[in-house]
């Protein structure tokens, strides 16, 4: 095992990688306050006042880019996404023998890369951890370590990327809703305000034909790969 700047990768050390926060201008002066008024809520018939929906959150939408050849991304895009990785590994008997909490260069479907100022042995298997947005569920899976780069490489950065090789509790759906869930959710509401869904007897039906609608859409379209766009 190799070691770099005196961090030490075995054991049950926990080794926490910085994160880089941007430099921050200088505040503004505050404006005048303004007075608040409170909002009018119409009551509905009865007596009884409506529900006011909260502000819709901005959609998440990291930089997607086609993958370059690295062993880990395959054929998927990958998001550049800088995100906390918590990866761990654990003995036979189920003890923690190492763990480290470093950040992303990017992710993908089947992979990530990882900024790491310590390397590991190419084919260690690690358990991970790591949320794609605050707040969100966290995806988990088991990743191999399938190559390293050092800072003298040709992108000058320090780290290893793993490959997915399998998940938890079907978390892969939330990497695959961060490439084509806009495109998804633009078909979906487009295509539920066609008269043939507006006429189907339930939610699971609509839910069927829309798939069946997308399915479609991909088998007649000139691109014939969603992953692209």
């Amino acid at each position: 095992m190799q070691r770099k700047g005196g961090q030490k990768a075995v054991g049950s050390t926990r080794v926490e990688a910085p994160v880089r926060a941007p430099a921050r201008a200088s505040a503004p002066a505050a404006a005048p306050a303004k007075e608040v008024r409170p909002a009018v809520v119409p009551a509905r018939p009865g007596g009884h006042v409506a529900a006011v929906s909260p502000a819709p959150r901005p959609a998440f939408s990291p930089l997607i880019e086609m993958n370059q050849g690295e062993a880990e991304h395959r054929h998927f895009p990958r998001a550049q996404l800088a995100t906390r990785f918590e990866v761990w590994v654990d003995d036979a008997a189920g003890e923690r023998r190492f763990e480290a909490s470093l950040v992303s260069v990017n992710v993908s479907v089947s992979g990530a890369f990882l900024e790491s100022t310590f390397y590991l042995p190419l084919g260690t298997v690690l358990d991970v951890r790591f949320a794609l947005e605050p707040g969100a569920a966290p995806v988990q899976a088991r990743a191999e370590i399938v190559r390293e780069e050092r800072e003298n490489g040709p992108e000058g950065r320090s780290g290893f990327g793993v490959r997915f090789l399998d998940f938890s509790g079907q978390t892969e759906v939330a990497l695959a809703r961060l490439f084509v869930g806009m495109r998804l959710r633009a078909f979906a509401e487009d295509y539920l305000q066609s008269q043939r869904a507006r006429s189907l007897p339930n939610e699971v039906e609509r839910v069927v034909d829309v798939l069946a609608a997308w399915e479609l859409l991909k088998a007649t379209s000139s691109v014939s790969d969603p992953w692209q766009g």
